[in-house]
């Protein structure tokens, strides 16, 4: 309940912010305006996760916090760009590109490019973070133990899609990071800006921004706090400082070994997914120049 009221009150902020942007101060608005926009962020947490579930199990835990979590997504996407456009116009800089200019411009889309060096090492962090964490789900999708658990202990009371997949050795979860690999690479290099060869009748025609921009987004706004607070956690736990959770593993050991293994993947994949996102975002912006 505490919760829901505080769906609300985030809400009413937003729309009194929106609402007071020709009274209130232009500092004030702006600071109002990303506040809310961070307010709608975290409201949206787990919207990633609430995905997944409808997709192997086609049904969420809560239909009414689903609903509101994807509310609140577009809600952060409404109020950068009212953010954005307002801090533009009060500026007097270009509505287009941001920046200072004359008159006689035209819109230009840069070609494409690869992030720069220290954004690609970032994003091979990300993907050797990974690595344990498919290990671990394909261990357990071809029949193996790992920390004490069988295939059979993993597939108890999955939906009937999710074990589907498994029957064939494959973890659904373990495809995902796949296919969050192949996302984060095309943030940082060429081809995520123009379809490759391969693409056939795509080859050579230009990537719609959003295409690759929406699930890099919400995938980054979800697991890098995720992951970064709860390597934290299992930190925390290895140390002793806070009581390990056995759940339905035998020992403390293989709990932390599970953890390490996913919430370590999280925590490199997510961070990696929000740096190469920005860089994406700059790269591709189109730019005013003069004619």
């Amino acid at each position: 309940m505490a919760l829901d009221w505080a769906v609300v009150a985030v809400c009413v902020l937003a729309a009194v912010v929106v609402g007071a942007v020709r009274v209130l101060p232009r500092p004030v608005v702006l600071v109002g305006l990303w506040g809310v926009c961070v307010a709608c962020g975290v409201a949206a947490f787990g919207l990633l996760m609430e995905l997944v579930t409808l997709v192997f199990n086609q049904t969420v835990d809560r239909w009414s916090s689903a609903v509101s979590q994807a509310l609140a997504a577009v809600g952060v996407v409404v109020l950068v760009v009212v953010a954005r456009d307002y801090w533009r116009v009060s500026a007097g800089v270009c509505s287009r590109c941001g920046s200072v200019h004359g008159v006689s411009t035209r819109w230009v889309v840069p070609g494409p490019s690869a992030a720069p060096r220290w954004v690609r090492r970032v994003a091979w962090v990300g993907v050797a973070g990974f690595v344990p964490y498919a290990a671990m789900k394909t261990t357990w999708a071809l029949g193996g133990t790992f920390a004490g658990l069988t295939h059979a202990d993993l597939v108890a009371g999955a939906s009937a899609s999710w074990a589907a997949l498994e029957s064939f050795g494959v973890d659904p979860t373990a495809l995902l990071a796949a296919l969050g690999v192949f996302l984060l690479l095309g943030l940082v290099r060429p081809w995520g800006q123009v379809f490759p060869r391969w693409t056939v009748w795509l080859a050579g025609r230009r990537v719609p921004r959003w295409l690759p921009l929406a699930p890099a987004l919400v995938g980054a706004a979800t697991l890098a706090p995720y992951g970064v607070f709860g390597v934290g956690l299992v930190v925390l736990e290895s140390v002793g400082v806070v009581p390990v959770e056995r759940g339905q593993f035998r020992s403390v050991a293989d709990a932390l070994v599970v953890s390490w293994c996913g919430l370590g993947a999280f925590c490199c994949f997510g961070v990696a997914l929000a740096v190469a996102a920005w860089s994406y975002l700059v790269r591709t912006r189109r730019r005013c120049v003069s004619v």
